[in-house]
């Protein structure tokens, strides 16, 4: 599942690399490796939507999105 699909068109290329960079960083914490898995769709929107309010380092992205599907 690309990421890029759930972004914004007026994003300029440096958000889309940092959230490409967040959303690499998070599939591999979670190991998943199938991009087809539908569980990626879920945690592309979570990266996207955490990267777009403001958190801008992709491993703090990463880690808040992990979190987020760990929790509880």
């Amino acid at each position: 599942m690309p990421i890029s699909q759930f972004i914004k068109c007026e994003a300029g290329s440096a958000e889309i690399k940092r959230l490409n960079d967040a959303y690499a960083r998070t599939l591999r914490m979670l190991d998943l490796v199938d991009r087809g898995d539908p569980v990626t769709e879920l945690v592309a929107k979570k990266v996207v939507d955490i990267g777009t309010s403001g958190v801008i380092d992709p491993d703090e992205i990463a880690r808040a999105v992990v979190g987020h599907f760990l929790k509880g």
